[in-house]
């Protein structure tokens, strides 16, 4: 099977609403983006955030039941962060 996929930072940083499942596991991330204050063409990471809900199922994020969901701060390490707790979900 491939690895879970997530799109990158940058992606992410740009408001980009993301779904995608791994096997049963059904997720959707969505960005919070705050710009920074002494330059606001730039995201503020750290007070950024990227919120996870996840189900189980065949269903889309619509018709489903969604079991949990979590906030993780939008850097690299927030991202890293995301894609553990997606994988252990997805055991």
């Amino acid at each position: 099977m491939e690895p879970l996929y997530l799109p990158t930072l940058h992606t992410l940083e740009n408001d980009n609403v993301f779904t995608g499942s791994f096997g049963a596991l059904r997720f959707k991330v969505t960005p919070q983006t705050t710009m920074r204050e002494d330059d606001p063409r730039e995201v503020d990471g750290e007070k950024s955030t990227l919120r996870a809900e996840y189900w189980h199922g065949p269903f889309c994020y619509e018709k489903s039941t969604i079991e949990g969901e979590r906030t993780f701060p939008l850097t690299k390490d927030g991202r890293e962060a995301l894609l553990t707790w997606l994988n252990e979900l997805a055991k």
